[in-house]
């Protein structure tokens, strides 16, 4: 092999490490940027996570099974009579449920927070609707 034939595989050689190093910049670039874009998103999802965590009850904070079930039953009734309007007292009547003022502020309370959940509408003052 003389020097020209030498020089010109030199030559090859460096044009082919040349155009896999600009391959290689190419791909750094394109997965710098998508890592940026997943890291972006792990920042977006522990944020998501943490307010939820904070607006969550806790397991003590958590309502017994049988208070679940007294929502059940009232979500129950207004998906049964959707057009009409409840009072806390009305539907305490129309699930059996005792009517003495102490059980009555409870279901007032647990209506509000339907209503906040957007569940209910409240069409006039101690009334209950479900929201159509």
């Amino acid at each position: 092999m003389n020097i020209l034939e030498l020089l010109a595989d030199l030559q090859a050689q460096h044009e082919k490490a040349t155009a896999r190093a600009g391959e290689l910049r190419d791909q750094m670039g394109r997965l710098t940027a998508a890592l940026a874009e997943i890291e972006a998103r792990l920042t977006d999802l522990a944020t998501t996570r943490k307010v939820i965590a904070e607006l969550a009850p806790t397991q003590e904070d958590s309502e017994a099974p049988e208070t679940n079930s007294v929502y059940q039953a009232i979500v129950n009734a207004f998906n049964q009579h959707p057009g009409q309007e409840f009072r806390a007292r009305e539907l305490h009547e129309l699930l059996g449920m005792p009517t003495d003022e102490a059980s009555v502020n409870i279901t007032r309370s647990r209506l509000g927070r339907l209503l906040r959940q957007g569940f209910l509408t409240q069409p006039g003052r101690g009334r209950y609707q479900k929201r159509t």
